[in-house]
């Protein structure tokens, strides 16, 4: 929080800090002046993160996806927004924003987001839904496009081999159904499943499940995101794990991009990839099957109305086009959040049309139908003073950068390829807009 002469500014630092819910405040410029506790919390970030960078370079989103710079260029609130987004640490994060614009003597200066944190909430609503009822099969997992065929075609076959297996794929793919289709489908119905969630697993747990591992002779393992440990955590699990290894004791892992770009770049320890490697199942996002999207939606709206007695069986014309249309940058869980949505607020709907679908991904998409997106992302307000040059071309090249390896799935050599540069330069590149 930038200081200020006040007398009274310690009682609201303390204030702002000590708030149960996030606020993040944005001047002009879409430079951040307010970030408290909280929102450090939700975030994952810290103000020296945040300080001197706009926030199109912090997370995962366009422009026109940000209520923060929505509000900052049309000067007119946002409320109930609900947004589910990446950082830059890669986790997942879904929060309700309530967005206002700032004004000095009648002139625009920023906007403040108040921010309520249901990352947890979404997350407890939907997998006791799922894990509660029945068992986990290939069969549930939705299957049309040929890309996904082969995926269950390889998942069998590690079934009958029981090695360590690994699965590759973004955030919202669908790694945990998988991991539990593939132990449902090799093991008998009282062996437990265990689920090491490695974004906040600390060396305690671990030893926790090394305890585990002596009380129990068969069971499922899948550690979830094995590349978010520290190189130390790595290290331990993977000791751990060398000495359980014995018959009806399956080992199941996951990360979220290709393992060697995390070997190269000392996010995953290469030993621990080599142990979950014997069996390797890349599952692709669903930007490249989306054959598989109506289907999803079909057998998600059945689901529900077997359950609940939903009146929801389909979707329009135009919903259809924009869903095929939209990238799903947090895939099929992005869409099962926002199925999530529509279905609690429907009533006598048959059909979700355009008008029922949430205010959130409506901005986001609003262009998408008519015209192309518009490469301005980094200009915080076209139509006001030009910012220095200097500053211009840095954000200019933090961008392209940005958006051309968000096109090639964050592929460091498939990046430098398009841009005709070599991958150290990227690199290092890359690297300094990190700092």
């Amino acid at each position: 929080m930038v200081q200020y002469d006040n007398p009274y500014f310690p009682f609201y630092q303390f204030a702002v800090n000590h708030a149960g819910v996030g606020i993040h405040a944005i001047d002009q410029t879409g430079r951040t002046i307010i970030y408290n506790d909280k929102m450090k919390e939700i975030e994952g970030l810290d103000l020296d993160d945040v300080g001197d960078r706009s926030i199109l370079e912090l997370f995962s989103f366009e422009q026109e996806e940000s209520t923060l710079l929505k509000v900052l260029q049309s000067g007119k609130e946002q409320l109930n927004v609900k947004q589910t987004y990446w950082n830059r640490n890669g986790n997942e994060i879904t929060t309700i924003n309530d967005t206002f614009p700032i004004f000095s003597e009648g002139t625009l200066i920023g906007a403040v987001e108040i921010a309520r944190d249901v990352t947890a909430l979404e997350k407890f609503i939907f997998h006791p839904l799922r894990k509660n009822s029945t068992p986990v099969t290939f069969n549930q997992i939705v299957a049309n496009s040929d890309a996904m065929k082969a995926v269950i075609t390889t998942a069998r076959k590690a079934c009958s081999a029981k090695l360590p297996i690994l699965l590759i794929g973004e955030t919202g793919t669908g790694k945990d159904l998988l991991a539990e289709s593939i132990h449902n489908e090799s093991s008998s119905t009282d062996t437990p499943f265990y689920t090491l969630f490695c974004h906040s697993t600390d060396s305690e747990m671990i030893e926790k499940l090394a305890h585990e591992f002596d009380e129990a002779d068969q069971f499922t393992l899948f550690c979830e995101r094995i590349d978010l440990l520290s190189m130390g955590l790595q290290q331990k699990l993977l000791s751990i794990l060398s000495d359980a290894e014995k018959d009806g004791r399956q080992f199941i892992a996951s990360i979220g991009e290709d393992p060697v770009e995390l070997i190269s770049r000392g996010t995953l320890l290469k030993d621990l990839y080599y142990f979950f490697a014997s069996f390797t199942i890349r599952i692709p996002p669903v930007r490249k099957r989306k054959e598989d999207i109506m289907p999803f939606i079909d057998a998600y709206l059945t689901k529900r109305k077997e359950r609940f007695g939903y009146s929801l069986e389909g979707v329009s014309e135009e919903v259809e086009q924009l869903f095929l249309l939209y990238d799903w940058p947090g895939n099929l869980r992005e869409l099962e959040f926002l199925l999530d949505e529509i279905s609690s607020l429907a009533t006598m709907d048959t059909v979700i049309t355009y008008e029922m679908l949430p205010l959130h991904f409506r901005i986001k998409t609003d262009d998408m139908m008519n015209k192309p997106v518009q490469a301005v992302d980094f200009i915080v307000q076209p139509n006001k003073d030009l910012m220095p040059l200097d500053q211009f071309l840095r954000e200019a090249e933090e961008y392209y950068l940005l958006k051309a390896m968000k096109l090639h799935d964050d592929n460091i050599t498939k990046t430098a390829n398009a841009l005709g540069m070599s991958r150290q330069n990227l690199q290092y590149r890359l690297r300094k807009i990190k700092k």
